[in-house]
């Protein structure tokens, strides 16, 4: 008893530290997935580096913040929980920054780190091309830090190498700033260490602080590598104090030779050749040497090569009605001299490069010149060349009851051209710019089958003397006459039956219906048609393609339509279901009903064979006793077992029940007998007296 008694304690005591201890979880708070970055793309790199933050936030759909350190970048909403934000590293010092991300709603943020490197870079002063510095001239160079060490003091070497790979230097004071940028410049020759000069032609490459930052220029002797026609050629090139120079210029039909002399700063500066007004497009030579006791000897020499590059004409070729006129050749002349050939594209353009003066344009279409225009040559232009061609409207059409239509996909086959056209759908085709002074025959054709052959005379294109912008013609597409017989299954005709022909190609259509011989007759577009017959409810009965290329007859037969069908219904052992409801329906016709007669037959006439469904109903009842399908392609006789009844002696009796009784009455039958044979068994024999 007492041990039973502590069990209970025991007991009691453990049911108590559990409910202590569920009560206290109950009151803890509940813990939330806090928010974190997921990934920073990427985590170190230079001002104005582009970076992606993926991150979740607490708020779903909530507004968020970036910032770097403490300078806002970004701010958008989340998609649900999910941000995903670029932005770009913003003026920093070198080192490591934190980058943010705050629930704006929730206050929450997190960290991730982000490196910043001192990117160096350097801006050369050239100018833009074609322009170019001469020698002589002061070169610009300006440099730049960022994301260096705040407040930092830095010493940058900048080289520049000449066209000899002879190296000069100029030591850069650099004062970053707090925020780790700082700028400077310097000034080539003049900054630069004893001897650094740019009086040699060629390219001259900037290292700063080595391949830190790197750059180029390059020095000529004219102050552009381009000129046009009238345009002065600024000349300049270094040389000795006083030193006497020979300067050439040649080129085509180009020849300039003269001696200079250099100031008292040694520069050669020759401002007073223009470009010819009859320059031709290409490439011309300058060069300069000197013709000094002393000479001074230049490597690479003083020569270099200027361009008369001509302005982009676009001229663009059009026929009479305006359009445009694909591989069309022009042909340029200035006073008599051919200066340009070129071809126009499938827009009609062709673009010419010629100086500024005055030219003759001539057009040649198929070898014929059929356009020609004056073309004054200032600048860059555009321009219409008209030429004399004609466009070639060609209408098919056909005659219903004095109305026309256009016909559709009829061909065109144009000579002596031998091109091909085809009509739209509104019978309409076009044969852009045909020579106006040549006989055109054109081949009409549907179904590749020709039915109309017209000339076009060359006169026919002119009008007073003058080429037509536009000439018309139309061609009638002949009507044949389509016979249709339509045939029942047995050879009769089919009265009232629809007939529907359409052209392959839809569109053309007719529609008629049968007299007492099962004759239609259609008068239609020379053409293909699918025929099709229909019965009076519109079942089709048959269809069939014709090619109507000249008067057809027709003949269709309908070998699904007015057949006789019967369908005799019987029970389990062949005997005929009498007077009950048998329901006969195709897939295209409404269900027919009739009664089989004492040979359990219904039969049904005119019907449209194929996929057949019969349904038969016993006496009294709704829904059918047997459904079931079969295909018809001739009158016939169809038998419908019902393998569910027997008739017995006029009664209906489910084939089941019959079969029970069946056994019920042979077992009653074999015990019968058996008791009489027993008993027969059994009965004493009498004695034998």
């Amino acid at each position: 008893m007492v041990k039973m008694i502590l069990k209970i304690e025991q007991l009691t005591c453990l049911l108590l530290l559990l409910t202590v201890a569920v009560m206290s979880l109950s009151l803890l708070p509940k813990v939330q997935a806090g928010i974190a970055i997921t990934s920073i793309v990427p985590t170190s790199g230079t001002v104005g580096t582009s970076v992606r933050l993926v991150s979740n936030l607490t708020t779903a759909n909530g507004t968020y913040q970036i910032r770097f350190d403490d300078a806002l970048m970004y701010s958008g909403n989340a998609t649900v929980n999910s941000v995903s934000a670029t932005f770009t590293i913003p003026e920093a010092a070198a080192g490591n920054h934190t980058v943010w991300i705050v629930d704006v709603a929730t206050v929450e943020n997190a960290s991730a780190l982000f490196s910043v490197s001192t990117s160096y870079n350097m801006t050369i002063g050239v100018p833009q091309a074609p322009k170019q510095l001469q020698e002589g001239d002061s070169v610009p160079i300006s440099l730049n830090i960022t994301g260096g060490e705040s407040n930092a003091i830095y010493v940058a070497n900048i080289t520049v190498q000449d066209p000899n790979s002879v190296s000069y230097v100029d030591m850069v004071n650099f004062t970053v700033s707090t925020a780790g940028s700082a700028i400077a410049s310097a000034s080539y020759p003049g900054d630069f260490s004893s001897g650094a000069n740019a009086s040699l032609v060629g390219n001259y490459n900037v290292f700063f602080n080595g391949s830190l930052s790197t750059g180029a220029f390059s020095v000529g002797l004219t102050n552009s590598t381009e000129y046009h026609r009238t345009q002065m050629v600024d000349i300049k090139a270094v040389y000795k104090q006083n030193e006497n120079v020979t300067l050439t210029i040649t080129g085509n039909d180009v020849l300039r030779s003269l001696n200079l002399t250099a100031d008292s700063v040694g520069i050669v500066h020759y401002t007073n050749f223009t470009v010819p007004s009859n320059a031709s497009i290409g490439s011309y030579m300058v060069s300069i040497v000197s013709i000094s006791a002393t000479p001074t000897t230049k490597t690479p020499p003083d020569t270099q090569n200027f361009t008369v590059p001509g302005f982009a004409v676009n001229v663009t070729a059009k026929n009479l009605a305006g359009d445009v006129v694909p591989s069309t050749d022009l042909k340029t002349y200035e006073n008599g001299s051919s200066v340009s050939n070129a071809t126009t594209d499938s827009n009609g353009l062709a673009v010419l490069m010629l100086e500024i003066g005055d030219y003759t344009c001539q057009a040649y279409f198929k070898a014929t010149q059929v356009g020609e225009r004056n073309i004054t040559v200032t600048n860059a232009t555009s321009t219409d060349l008209v030429c004399n061609l004609t466009n070639l409207g060609i209408n098919v059409v056909a005659s219903f009851n004095g109305l026309e239509e256009g016909i559709a996909e009829a061909g065109i086959n144009l000579a002596p051209d031998n091109a091909t056209f085809t009509t739209d759908v509104t019978g309409i085709t076009v044969a852009h710019s045909l020579l106006p002074n040549v006989t055109y025959v054109l081949n009409a054709s549907r179904y590749g089958m020709p039915f109309n052959l017209t000339t076009i005379d060359r006169s026919q294109l002119f009008v007073n003397g003058n080429a037509v912008p536009w000439f018309n013609v139309t061609i009638v597409c002949p009507l044949q006459t389509l016979q249709v017989r339509a045939l029942k299954a047995d050879g009769q005709p089919i009265n009232n039956a629809i007939v529907e022909t359409m052209e392959s190609l839809g569109g053309l259509h007719y529609e008629g219906h049968t007299d007492s011989n099962g004759i239609a007759t259609f008068r239609s577009v020379f053409g293909r048609y699918d025929t099709t017959v229909y019965d009076s409810n519109r079942i089709k009965l048959n269809t069939t393609t014709v090619d109507l290329f000249q008067d057809q007859n027709l003949t269709v037969y309908c070998s699904l339509y007015g057949l006789n069908v019967s369908v005799q219904v019987v029970d389990y052992f062949g005997q005929p279901f009498s007077n009950i409801n048998v329901k006969l329906q195709g897939q295209s016709w409404q269900p027919v009903s009739a009664e089989t007669g004492s040979d359990g037959t219904a039969t049904f006439s005119n019907v449209i064979g194929g996929d057949l469904e019969v349904n038969v109903y016993l006496n009294g009842q709704a829904e059918p006793t047997v459904a079931q399908g079969f295909t018809v392609g001739n009158s016939t006789t169809v038998q419908i077992r019902i393998d569910k009844y027997v008739l017995l002696a006029g009664f209906l009796v489910e084939t089941g029940q019959l079969v029970v009784v069946i056994i019920v009455a042979l077992t009653v039958i074999f015990v019968v007998l058996l008791e009489v044979f027993r008993r027969m068994r059994s009965k004493p024999k009498k004695d034998e007296s």
